[in-house]
């Protein structure tokens, strides 16, 4: 008799970034060309600088690295915060394999299970797998797009309290919404904290990437929070380096700093090779974050101004990060995200979303949302601006529902893919 699963694997749930790939990939056998805003997957190039240091490595035994980071790796880290006026000290810092495993160790080290934390949705949907991982709840605070999904007044985080939370988890710059959080915002959800005495683990991953003069405010600068926050980090985003698979996790807190060692022992380390190329971080001047700031908000600004000219769909222009959450004229976005890629495409080529139901908590919410990613070359993106436009008026008559005023005709190079059967 095979034995049942766990409840931790019967209850993991499929990721909707990742999960319509299997249609992705038929797509791409019949010859359909794909522009994937479903992902955020920058296509600028790694800095060249980081690209030599890999090429330059001689070490002939590729050997495991201290648990915590190499002492290079962590002097890049505190430079680079220094840079931004937060002082750390290297046993306040640590080397994990991708933001996932910060985040992953700060639930670990802040709750038991069957504990729960708060989370403003929309939310980063691996939040929901690492919280199932951990066997945490998480209770949402709804973030509306009428507001551009700045965070809920005070009186709610209130009422969200639960007799067993122990932490908030707080995604700035926000992804999926591309929200900028203000200095209040930051302060009222520390005070929060400090006055229920909750750890605040902060997901600055996206802290560079802001617009129109704004700036991301570190929950680290928080006055009289220095034992509450947590704050996750990546460089794949960063330096487009995602498949190096390097974070880190920094913490003032000494007994949370030394469980997540012991965590990070039992995994033995993370990528020595990653960490090699990050040292070379530090020979990049401030000219290359705003060229790559510069850049993606042009790519917002492109986005924004085609997708706002499409019929029925809503959506508030991000202040960071490179994502966005859009309502479309449908109600269901995954239906519609899997008709574009089996049953839609105009001249050879289609997109990709990701429906954003699986950024909810709460039941019933994102049903007609969609996140974008805006990590495509500017003509890309208005070619994908195009595409999105013609199959939201050919999903709509496939569905039988009312056109939309001013709607585009479908053209006559839409080809409707009927799939087999199975």
């Amino acid at each position: 008799m095979t034995p049942p699963l766990s409840n931790r694997a019967r209850l993991m749930p499929a990721s909707p970034i990742r999960k319509l790939m299997p249609l992705a990939d038929e797509a791409r056998r019949r010859g359909v060309h794909i522009y994937h805003l479903n992902i955020g997957q920058p296509d600028l190039e790694t800095p060249a600088p980081m690209r030599e240091r890999l090429a330059q490595y001689r070490e002939r035994v590729y050997a495991y690295t201290p648990s915590v980071g190499t002492p290079e790796f962590l002097q890049t880290l505190q430079e680079y915060y220094r840079g931004l006026g937060l002082r750390l000290g290297l046993d306040e810092l640590m080397a994990t394999t991708g933001g996932s495993e910060a985040i992953q160790f700060a639930l670990f080290a802040c709750a038991n299970e069957g504990d729960d934390a708060l989370v403003v949705e929309p939310f980063y949907t691996n939040y929901r797998s690492f919280a199932t991982m951990a066997g945490i709840g998480l209770v949402p605070l709804t973030s509306r797009a009428e507001d551009g999904f700045h965070l809920p007044p005070r009186e709610a985080w209130e009422g969200a309290l639960t007799p067993r939370t122990r932490l908030v988890l707080l995604c700035n710059p926000n992804n999926p919404t591309g929200t900028v959080y203000s200095r209040d915002e930051v302060e009222m959800v520390g005070a929060f904290c400090r006055d229920h005495g909750l750890f605040l683990v902060s997901d600055e991953v996206y802290r560079e990437f802001v617009y129109d003069g704004r700036e991301a405010h570190s929950a680290l600068s928080l006055s009289g929070c220095e034992e509450l926050v947590v704050v996750v980090d990546s460089l794949s985003k960063r330096y487009s380096a995602c498949g190096i698979r390097l974070g880190s996790l920094a913490t003032r807190n000494r007994e949370l700093y030394q469980a997540c060692v012991r965590m990070a022992q039992g995994r033995l380390s993370a990528p020595g090779l990653a960490q090699v190329v990050a040292t070379a971080a530090t020979s990049l001047g401030p000219e290359y974050t705003r060229g790559v700031v510069t850049e993606y908000q042009r790519r917002r600004d492109v986005l924004f101004e085609g997708l706002s000219g499409i019929p029925g769909v809503f959506l508030r222009k991000p202040e960071g990060a490179f994502y966005f959450v859009a309502r479309l004229p449908v109600r269901d976005a995954e239906d519609f995200a899997r008709f574009m890629l089996t049953d839609f495409q105009q001249d050879a080529a289609t997109v990709m979303v990701a429906p954003a139901q699986g950024f909810y908590a709460s039941p019933g919410l994102g049903a007609n949302e969609v996140r974008i990613a805006y990590v495509l070359k500017e003509d890309d993106l208005r070619a994908a601006v195009a595409l999105l436009a013609a199959g939201l008026d050919a999903y709509r008559k496939a569905r039988d529902l009312a056109p939309l005023p001013g709607a585009p005709a479908v053209d006559e190079g839409v080809d409707f893919h009927v799939p087999a059967e199975g």
